[in-house]
């Protein structure tokens, strides 16, 4: 473990937690042989998606939401299709209910907070992803994570980590098929978000259309490309010494908030190993969102779609995505409540998100940010 790696580990308090057993009926305090129960916080599109899928698992039931907004409760108690759910407008009148696992999809700046509560309240947690949208709730998100009950599963929504075609290119590459890894590229090119229309105010419209303002979503580089640097990171088995580089701009979305619609960055991890990181939000009839290790003898090309390690001892091999990878990231999550074998992600997810606003601060500031200024800045 590098000395930053553990500064940091150690100031938040924290030591990355791998899976252990419990007994099952420790893990629910029921009948392990009944469903989870599962309340919404943040039940907007991505919320009611996640919800949707985890519908669809015999071991789950939702049971309830919690939104500050009534039309977003209406929209997905239909979406849902639920009868007669259990509603909330605080957070903390649902984690004071008896589900037995939260779905935390609000926007990212609320994250460590809620996240927090939610560990306090001894809950199953699937968070989405970013962790926070700076340095502090970052920290924050960290040290609620190591406190965390040991018999509780707390998944962060990185979907990477549970694809199988992922999982077994990961396997591959760490077991050093490719040779050492010495180059890495990220890319995601996607098209723009979609918005929110309505009479609000401009603090309400800020909440409702949270994906564009930097303060509320930590910038497209922490709030959607984290997923990319998240998958860096795990090959990796290491986060960032640096980022340079870094620029970016707003050339076609000009007409809301204040987020880039095109970057790119370079990261250094230890060892000299580079990572070139670039995407946009404004690409349209083309996606392209796929990261990419090179080692000494050969090469791992990984996307949501399709998985290839490029082996020149094995011969090329390459499967193609059989679902969803969030359907994968739900089923494993209440698989692992069932039988007692949790795990626990919230600190490499913590310094996932740390390691995108590395990049942040790099692009805007146009400067090198080094890993100890965000691992132990309390801004």
């Amino acid at each position: 473990m590098s000395t930053s790696r553990r500064k940091f580990l150690e100031t938040a308090g924290l030591a990355t937690a791998g899976w252990m057993i419990i007994k099952p009926e420790l893990v629910r305090g029921t009948q392990a042989n009944t469903a989870i129960s599962v309340g919404v916080i943040g039940p907007g599109r991505r919320g009611t998606s996640d919800a949707a899928i985890m519908m669809r698992n015999p071991n789950a039931r939702v049971v309830a939401l919690c939104d500050i907004y009534e039309d977003q409760l209406k929209e997905a108690q239909k979406r849902l299709t639920l009868e007669n759910p259990r509603v909330y407008k605080d957070y903390q009148s649902l984690l004071a209910s008896d589900v037995d696992a939260v779905l935390i999809a609000t926007p990212p700046y609320q994250h460590p907070e809620q996240f927090e509560a939610a560990v306090q309240a001894k809950k199953h947690i699937f968070q989405e992803k970013p962790v926070g949208v700076d340095p502090a709730g970052c920290r924050r998100f960290a040290a609620a994570a190591r406190r965390a009950d040991p018999a509780r599963d707390i998944v962060v929504d990185f979907q990477q980590r549970y694809g199988p075609g992922y999982v077994e290119a990961y396997n591959r590459v760490r077991r050093g098929d490719i040779g050492k890894i010495n180059m890495v590229r990220t890319t995601w090119m996607t098209g723009d978000l979609p918005r929110r229309k309505g009479n609000w105010s401009q603090e309400e419209e800020k909440v409702r259309n949270w994906l564009f303002y930097r303060d509320r979503s930590g910038d497209i580089i922490v709030e959607q490309h984290v997923h990319s640097l998240d998958v860096a990171n795990w090959f990796l088995g290491a986060h960032p010494i640096r980022a340079t580089g870094g620029a970016g701009g707003r050339l076609v979305r000009t007409d809301i908030g204040d987020i880039l619609d095109h970057l790119s960055v370079t990261f250094e991890y230890p060892g000299g190993v580079l990572l070139s990181h670039s995407g946009n939000q404004f690409t349209r009839r083309f996606s392209r969102v796929v990261e990419e290790f090179w080692g000494a003898t050969g090469g791992a090309e990984v996307s949501r779609s399709k998985v290839t390690v490029y082996d020149p001892n094995l011969g090329n091999w390459s499967l193609d995505a059989r679902q969803d990878i969030t359907i994968d990231t739900v089923d494993q999550f209440f698989a692992r409540i069932k039988s007692g074998k949790v795990e626990n992600i919230g600190v490499a997810a913590a310094e996932s998100t740390l390691t995108g606003i590395m990049g942040r601060i790099s692009i805007l500031e146009r400067r090198e940010v080094k890993w100890e200024e965000v691992a132990s800045s309390t801004v």
